[in-house]
């Protein structure tokens, strides 16, 4: 072999590291991704994911249904247009409210049942996901606009 031609085998072996590193940093990424959607994008889904999503909006007042015997709660997220029912098996954050913003991260069964593995609710009083604010304001009902959710 000339100098040539171990030179080019280095660069196409370096290359091809690069190219298999690079495929692998973005199959790592794709996931760990969680996407976030409303209700009403719940609501209009034809096909299941297969993977964990986030659904957000506003916690439905009257929704909270707590099991007796264990930290089981369901309840429906809404974003004022559609309505999803959500499951969770666990403590929810103290700020969890009806009425009041909330994140849940899971996934969805065949019924249209949302099994929550986390529940995250708002921080504060001003505090919504850009997503679940825009998807509430496209519905016409913005909130703090004296109506109970």
């Amino acid at each position: 072999m000339t100098k040539r031609q171990k030179r080019l085998t280095l660069v196409v072996g370096v290359l091809a590291g690069l190219v298999i590193a690079t495929a692998l940093i973005l199959n790592a990424f794709r996931d760990s991704m969680v996407f976030f959607v409303t209700p009403s994008e719940v609501m209009a889904m034809t096909e299941l994911p297969e993977r964990k999503f986030r659904i957000g909006g506003l916690v439905e007042s009257g929704s909270v249904v707590r099991a007796d015997d264990s930290a089981k709660v369901s309840f429906r997220v809404t974003d004022t247009a559609r309505s999803v029912v959500v499951t969770y098996d666990g403590i929810l954050p103290d700020l969890f409210r009806e009425g009041q913003g909330v994140v849940a991260e899971g996934w969805i069964d065949t019924e249209g049942t949302f099994h929550a593995d986390k529940v995250l609710a708002r921080h504060d009083e001003e505090y919504m996901p850009a997503e679940a604010q825009a998807a509430i304001e496209r519905a016409g009902h913005p909130p703090g606009a004296g109506q109970e959710y």
